[in-house]
């Protein structure tokens, strides 16, 4: 074995033991390491000292103001006893003792203040990430951070992308194998997507991957293996869009990604094209809205799935997969759960990339179902767009049934825990030309409730019976991310202040808090050094549906914040912009439900109410 392959093993191993660790870390029931908690993006908690039993004793037991009332979508993760937040836009984070909410440190990075000009759908930031006792994550700005977990300092700063180009970074990033994976936003200003590894030591780019262009930059090679024939050509991120229109056609990569270990593959989806007017960019569009497996290693392309060729709707693919072994048709496959933004739930062979099913789990009429032969949407082509004509009553709308907001999985219900929306559009194109750093839509959009005149849903989808098992209808989108745990509660929040549990069996409501603003956060759960089990969730409405809310858009213009303004006029009735960091324990009082469930000496210091 010559020294380069030598060093080669030993790099490999090294990689495959920072996985291994933090994949320990997630496996903890102590810990919440990561914004989906695992890899495999389950967001389910083997906790139960909080069940459905004693779940409405639970109550406040310490919060803190993160002082930006903006959108408030931060995932707080804690690893040891210690949490770790994420604000929006200034991108403010802050450490804390779980069990006693005193601030161990916070750090405010130097982001641009114009990058809140370039941001689509309000400064958000989607939490951030740890690994070997670093803390990394995303400033709106273009540039990723490391801090030291213990200290808060700086560790590397390495900027990632260009704001003059409309360029923003919103998400969560996730770490895999000493690589820290991150994605931009940008899809309605005429950037180009791409998902980036940063190597976490050094924070030295390790290597990038585009959502278009030729195979060199898609890191499409000898080990692509797709399984629909129609992805087998040469350079079709080129050929199936109009000359050099990928240059700006979006294919961002902004949501959430998995990690199956045993495959050693990520899993993702691309953003939609650019622009909305479709009739501007004929063909294929691809690789937007794409499920891509990739070798976290290089970032080789392994297979891909195009869910919405041609995209007329905005339904981006960025939304979460849940990785799951499944017994389908009596057959043991290998599965990733996804919800899409296009209204039909998918379980796809992470194997291949083969699509086994695809169900509408929400009114869906853009689309009468998916041609399992072929992978393609069978599409309602009376609804297809024409240039200066408003196509009516589109549903799902361009936020698809469900956006961002993450599922839960609980192995113990076998159900998925689904917050979506429920909302139709009135959709018109027209001609737009691009300039750098400004909108490259050209669509005029009005969104409303859908049929039965609701805005939101909770919904638990049973997977292998492949159909709803209950559902929680809501005024509003519900826009939170969800959790779910062994003592068979789910958790979400809704965007008129109430934050809930039910039980994950059969949806009863179990427990609810009004907090001070609307809630669009993840809720996540995990224990203190003192035994007890605690729940926090971020309070802080806006995001895409909130900006009428927190950014104090005027509700008459009906298409304002890209048409979502049309669908939240009521909004500000109910709520106002926030930035509350909530964290609840049964009896509210840590040191309390310690004494219940464990006789050792209280500390000292009581937790902060």
């Amino acid at each position: 074995m010559t020294g380069a392959a030598a060093l080669g093993c030993v790099l490999l191993s090294l990689g495959s033991a920072l996985a291994q660790d933090l994949q320990a870390l997630s496996q903890d029931p102590k810990n919440w390491p990561m914004a989906p908690r695992d890899y495999a993006s389950t967001r389910f908690s083997p906790l139960d000292q909080i069940n459905a039993g004693n779940v409405g004793q639970m109550k406040l037991a310490w919060s803190f103001s993160l002082g930006t009332d903006r959108g408030q979508e931060a995932a707080p993760i804690v690893v040891d006893g210690t949490m770790y937040v994420v604000g929006p836009y200034p991108n403010r984070v802050f450490a804390f003792d779980v069990a006693s909410g005193q601030v161990k440190w916070s750090y405010t990075p130097n982001t641009d203040p114009a990058s809140q000009g370039v941001a689509c759908c309000d400064t958000v930031n989607r939490g951030a990430a740890y690994d070997n006792g670093k803390i990394f994550f995303n400033t709106l700005d273009m540039h990723m951070v490391a801090l030291d977990a213990a200290t808060g300092k700086e560790l590397w700063v390495t900027k990632l992308g260009d704001i003059n180009k409309g360029e923003t970074m919103t998400m969560a990033p996730l770490v895999v194998k000493g690589k820290v994976l991150a994605g931009n936003s940008g899809g309605e200003l005429g950037v180009r997507g791409w998902v980036t590894a940063v190597d976490e030591n050094t924070g030295q780019i390790a290597w990038r991957a585009y959502g278009a262009g030729p195979d060199k930059d898609v890191l499409i090679g000898p080990e692509f293996k797709p399984f629909y024939p129609q992805y087998k050509g040469k350079d079709l991120g080129v050929s199936s869009w109009p000359p050099d229109a990928y240059k700006i056609g979006g294919a961002t990569m902004w949501g959430w990604i998995s990690y199956d270990p045993q495959l050693n593959e990520i899993i993702y989806g691309t953003g939609n094209p650019g622009p909305w007017n479709s009739m501007q960019r004929p063909g294929d569009n691809l690789w937007s809205t794409t499920m891509f497996a990739r070798n976290p290693d290089t970032g080789a392309a392994l297979w891909a799935y195009q869910e919405t060729p041609h995209d007329l709707w905005d339904y981006d693919d960025i939304n979460e997969s849940i990785l799951l072994d499944l017994t389908i048709n009596g057959q043991a496959r290998k599965i990733a759960l996804h919800p899409g933004r296009n209204g039909f739930m998918y379980a796809i062979d992470r194997t291949s990339g083969e699509v086994l099913s695809a169900d509408a789990y929400d009114y869906v009429n853009s689309a009468t179902g998916v041609d399992l032969k072929t992978g393609y949407p069978i599409l309602n082509n009376a609804l297809t767009p024409e240039l200066n004509k408003t196509i009516k009553n589109v549903c799902p709308a361009a936020p698809g049934a469900k956006d961002w907001m993450p599922t839960a999985y609980s192995p113990r219900t076998k159900l998925m825990y689904v917050p979506h929306q429920h909302l139709c559009m009135d959709f018109q194109v027209g001609e737009v030309g691009y300039i750098a750093g400004t909108p490259y839509v050209g669509a005029t959009v009005d969104m409303y409730a859908g049929p039965g005149h609701y805005r939101g849903e909770f919904l638990a989808w049973d997977p292998i019976e492949r159909k709803r098992a209950w559902a929680i209808k809501e005024n509003f989108p519900v826009w939170t991310g969800t959790l779910v745990t062994a003592g068979d509660v789910a958790f979400y929040g809704t965007m008129d202040r109430w934050f809930k549990a039910v039980d994950a069996r059969d949806g009863k409501i179990l427990w609810q808090f009004q907090g001070p603003s609307g809630f669009i956060g993840q809720p996540t759960t995990f224990e203190g050094k003192d035994g007890v089990q605690y729940v926090a969730i971020l309070s802080g409405v806006g995001g895409w549906p909130g900006a009428i809310a927190s950014a104090h858009l005027d509700p008459r213009v009906r298409n304002g914040a890209l048409g979502f303004a049309g669908a939240m006029q009521d909004l500000p009735m109910y709520t106002q912009g926030g930035s509350t960091l909530l964290v609840f324990a049964l009896d509210g009082k840590g040191l309390t439900a310690h004494a219940n469930t464990n006789p050792e000496p209280a500390p000292k210091d009581p937790p902060v109410q």
